[in-house]
């Protein structure tokens, strides 16, 4: 008896061990399962937060072009239009940046830094306001650029700590405000 009571006790213990082995065959697979959208989330959430910042710094180059233009008296000598100031901008930030309707350019001009008043890009609901200024300003007058771009965010996740405008969209700010150079005749210095 005690030798058919080892082989029971013997293929029970093997039986065990291979439910016990099978068991433990699916655990990798349900705990991706309940880590991969958690880190799937994660990660799009960087690359998006990484893609805003690049972005940003894409269109800041973009203003600090016109704004170069403007400071000098390029702009003024080439009589340039807002038109053709926000085609420069597209120039600039494209292709990360689409040169659609959510790229607005502003150029406003001031006797001083005193009398510097501009509107909000934004009313109160968090649309874009347009702003259809353009004054390029002569020589040494006070002058603010500002391009505005409403960027879509796209991870939901991110939606309540990047958006600050209606429509899940992100306002992209750049501004740069400066004295231009004293590029007209007869003038030596401001």
């Amino acid at each position: 008896m005690n030798g058919s009571q080892e082989n029971k006790d013997d293929r029970r213990r093997r039986l065990a061990r291979r439910l016990r082995i099978r068991s433990r065959a699916g655990s990798a697979a349900v705990e991706f399962a309940l880590i991969a959208p958690v880190f799937f989330l994660l990660l799009f959430a960087i690359i998006e937060v990484g893609i805003i910042y690049f972005a940003q710094s894409t269109l800041q180059h973009g203003a600090d072009d016109i704004a170069r233009l403007v400071r000098t008296g390029q702009a003024q000598s080439q009589s340039l239009t807002q038109a053709q100031a926000r085609a420069r901008v597209c120039t600039d930030i494209a292709p990360l940046i689409p040169c659609d309707g959510n790229l607005y350019v502003d150029v406003e001009a001031f006797d001083n830094f005193g009398s510097v008043v501009f509107s909000p890009p934004l009313d109160p609901k968090g649309n874009a306001n347009p702003l259809n200024n353009f004054e390029l300003g002569a020589a040494c007058s006070v002058v603010l650029v500002r391009v505005f771009y409403a960027w879509s965010v796209f991870t939901p996740v991110l939606t309540p700590f990047l958006v600050d405008m209606a429509g899940n969209k992100r306002l992209l700010y750049t501004a740069s405000a400066f004295r231009n150079e004293p590029f007209a005749q007869g003038i030596s210095g401001c």
